[in-house]
């Protein structure tokens, strides 16, 4: 009997747990789908877009230099005496001609004095020893060549005229005077000091013939050429930026693999000798596909462009080539000519995700609105799943 009445409690309780399963599916299923009615986007995704189409490619190499001045003269006192006059200071710019500083010249003047004396006396011994071989001073032409050089060695003549012309040749340089046009630097000397024939006075550089000196690696070497096009970016002057060609190359890599390169820089006043700079080649590969870098986003561990049909965004693989700051050559099978590209808003697409289109772009155009629009999207997201 209690076999009898357990089966049937169980056969009830079972009954019972079936009837209440049953009245509760279909609230489970309504707010299954409105979890699901949530996470579906609301409206079409906003993007960028730009027309795919052939254009000339500039491929970008970056390297880091130096700038330095084609054309620097050093200056030096060729004797040591007090410094009378500086009549110039650091930063200075000067002509070519322009008086740079003078020594004082009073033992200067007295050595060009005492040496024109000992030349005068040299003279005199040299006629004496013509006389002496019995030509005439009246008919100069009559001396033999070999006569004459003899006599000069004899009186001394040669020995004097020497140091006559050192005397006044030391005179001269007692003035510094600019030998180019440009600006004066490492100039430390002070006026009543000795100066020092060993060391350099100062320098004069001309800014207006910068180069800028930086290295490539070995494998980039083929992608460089004379004049071709860089541009120069100081690292200590934001926004800065300066034009210049390719100008030589050193055929030599080094045991680090790198190539020594020279380009000559456009005249910018700011631009100063051993300044540290960002240097950026450019060469021009032909026409290409090109797009910017925010077109190419990854799915699936690979490279997928979206194109535009109908409204909707369309996944394309494809695969990049070439770089340089804003953008990748692409090729692609399935894209065309003349096809709608998205550039911006893509980050969260999928295939045949609805789409609007609120700007459109040129390939070389960088759109700084794509990741609001992004953030936009992703944020609207967010607020519909909250």
């Amino acid at each position: 009997m209690k076999d009898i009445f357990g089966i049937v409690i169980s056969r009830y309780a079972i009954v019972l747990a079936i009837a209440v399963l049953s009245a509760c599916t279909p609230g489970k299923k309504d707010q299954q789908e409105e979890t699901v009615q949530q996470l579906l986007p609301d409206r079409p995704a906003e993007v960028t877009s730009m027309t795919l189409t052939a254009v000339n490619f500039e491929h970008e190499l970056v390297s880091n230099g130096k700038i330095s001045a084609q054309n620097v003269a050093e200056l030096k006192f060729q004797t040591s005496e007090v410094i009378a006059a500086i009549h110039v200071k650091n930063g200075a710019r000067v002509e070519k001609g322009q008086r740079i500083a003078m020594l004082d010249t009073y033992s200067l003047t007295n050595a060009v004095n005492q040496a024109k004396d000992a030349l005068e006396r040299s003279k005199l011994e040299y006629q004496d020893v013509l006389i002496g071989q019995g030509y005439r001073l009246d008919n100069p032409e009559a001396v033999p060549r070999e006569v004459e050089e003899l006599a000069k060695v004899k009186s001394g003549h040669n020995t004097a005229q020497t140091q006559y012309d050192m005397a006044l040749y030391n005179l001269e340089q007692a003035t510094l005077t600019a030998p180019i046009s440009g600006v004066i630097a490492n100039l430390f000397d002070k006026p009543n000091t000795l100066s020092s024939p060993s060391e350099i006075f100062c320098n004069i550089i001309d800014t207006r013939s910068l180069e800028a000196t930086f290295t490539v690696l070995e494998n980039e070497l083929g992608m460089i050429r004379i004049g071709d096009k860089i541009k120069v970016a100081p690292f200590s002057m934001p926004g800065v930026e300066v034009e210049g060609r390719v100008s030589e190359i050193n055929p030599w890599v080094d045991k680090n693999g790198m190539v020594q390169v020279k380009a000559s820089v456009g005249y910018h006043e700011r631009m100063i000798e051993g300044m540290n700079v960002r240097v950026s080649i450019f060469r021009s590969l032909g026409k290409q596909w090109v797009v910017p870098k925010s077109a190419v986003v990854l799915r699936t561990g690979r490279q997928v462009v979206f194109t535009l049909e109908n409204g909707k965004a369309i996944w394309n693989y494809v695969q990049t080539g070439l770089e340089n700051a804003s953008s990748y050559t692409i090729t692609g099978e399935t894209l065309k000519e003349g096809d709608r590209i998205i550039t911006g808003g893509n980050i969260n697409l999928a295939h045949e995700s609805p789409v609007t289109v609120i700007e459109s772009d040129g390939p070389e155009r960088r759109d700084n609105s794509s990741d609001t629009t992004e953030d936009s999207v992703a944020t609207g997201n967010n607020e519909d799943n909250e």
